[in-house]
């Protein structure tokens, strides 16, 4: 049958994620794959978990295996408030939290509660992708806005504000960027609160990383400096406790949550009421700090790692960023060299990495950058991998 007259024009230009067709080849054991954005699976706590479905099947089976309420599970939410209020300065009287499955449906949610079609949506250039296709899912307009060292370009985001009026929120990555690695500076997110505030404009700062930062001071959120209620905090537990679980959370103003517990409960009715147990259960009685501390001294150790690789191996006319946090790394090659040209090259040597397209409004352009991943790589692989991958550039550039 001919499905391409029964296709949806808001699924008609949104491309399989660039990340996921590379996974297929990043996958077979011979290959060297930066590609990915996987925790450690060395950071599961494996042991704990069992031990808790366990005891949930043991003492509370029928509330683990029935319909659960849209917002999430009580104890869960109560939780997750308590310890951004304590980390992070999060949660006014003003606000409330509900619990979603993975941080992928808090954008999609934000995206059909806030967006009409044409609607514009400022992003990162680069940002990430996945959230990227979200917003074109709701046939919003994308408008890339650049990252400087510190953050995004306020200058730009101004004029980008002023020259498109259907502007209606800003989606950014301010800690350990995805895929960059740059974390925005105060005066950054403060520029970026002002100018929100000033055009009118809701802000969705997703922070799955923030909490593994290996070296640096912290920076405020911007939730923790709104005082208008227009900041949309996604936070996560996928990269500080299990991705396999599909846990994440969205603390907003309780003026528009509402929308958001109706919009959940037309797309899955409730996020899995077990893995919410589990994930109550281990901040209850295990120490989570003890065990992010300690992915945090992993992904410090592979970071310095592969900067140290690059540094040996990579020619000086490739620049890189150097994260204080996170599991991403930038590269930049010169004007006119294309990474997705190269990126099929290096799979040829069994080493994989994503071209920066993937990561730009317009997909189509070639970009002379791509993203490196060191968090789920064992030394030798990492040593080897950027040596191979270093022997490629200079032989390219």
């Amino acid at each position: 049958m001919n499905y391409s007259n029964l296709i949806s024009d808001k699924m008609l230009g949104v491309k399989a994620s660039a990340i996921r067709e590379i996974f297929k080849v990043a996958g077979q054991p011979d290959v060297i794959s930066f590609a990915g954005g996987l925790p450690a699976p060395e950071s599961f706590p494996v042991a704990a978990i069992k031990e808790i479905c366990n005891k949930i099947l043991d003492t509370e089976p029928v509330v683990a295996l029935q319909y659960g309420i849209s917002e999430g599970y009580a104890p869960l939410k109560k939780l997750v408030l308590e310890r951004m209020q304590k980390k992070e300065n999060i949660g006014s009287e003003h606000d409330d939290i509900i619990i979603v499955s993975g941080s992928q449906q808090g954008a999609d949610l934000t995206a059909k509660v806030l967006l009409n079609e044409g609607d514009g949506v400022i992003c990162e250039e680069p940002s990430f992708i996945g959230c990227l296709n979200t917003f074109r899912t709701y046939n919003a307009t994308l408008y890339g806005v650049p990252m400087n060292e510190d953050g995004m370009d306020l200058n730009v985001l101004e004029d980008t504000l002023k020259k498109h009026p259907n502007v209606k929120l800003i989606y950014t990555i301010p800690t350990f960027q995805n895929p960059s690695g740059i974390t925005s500076s105060l005066a950054v997110r403060q520029g970026i609160l002002r100018l929100a505030q000033q055009y009118g404009v809701m802000i969705l700062e997703d922070n799955p990383y923030g909490e593994l930062r290996f070296s640096g001071e912290p920076v405020p959120t911007l939730k923790s400096l709104d005082t208008t209620g227009q900041v949309i905090y996604l936070g996560s537990f996928s990269k500080v406790f299990s991705p396999g679980l599909r846990l994440a959370y969205l603390i907003l103003d309780k003026g528009i949550m509402e929308k958001f517990v109706v919009g959940k409960q037309a797309t899955d009715v409730h996020t899995n009421v077990f893995s919410q147990m589990i994930a109550a259960r281990y901040l209850e009685d295990y120490d989570i700090d003890s065990s992010i501390a300690k992915s945090r001294e992993l992904y410090r150790h592979r970071c310095h790692l592969m900067l140290s690789c690059m540094d040996q191996y990579f020619p000086k006319s490739v620049t890189y960023t150097r994260p204080e946090g996170g599991i991403f790394i930038w590269a930049t090659m010169p004007d006119g060299v294309d990474s997705g040209k190269l990126m099929l090259e290096a799979v040829e040597r069994k080493v994989a990495f994503v071209p920066g397209n993937a990561f730009m409004t317009d997909v189509d352009a070639p970009s002379h950058c791509f993203r490196l991943n060191y968090s789920t790589m064992s030394d030798e692989k990492i040593e080897k991998g950027i040596e191979i991958l270093g022997t490629l550039l200079s032989e390219r550039l």
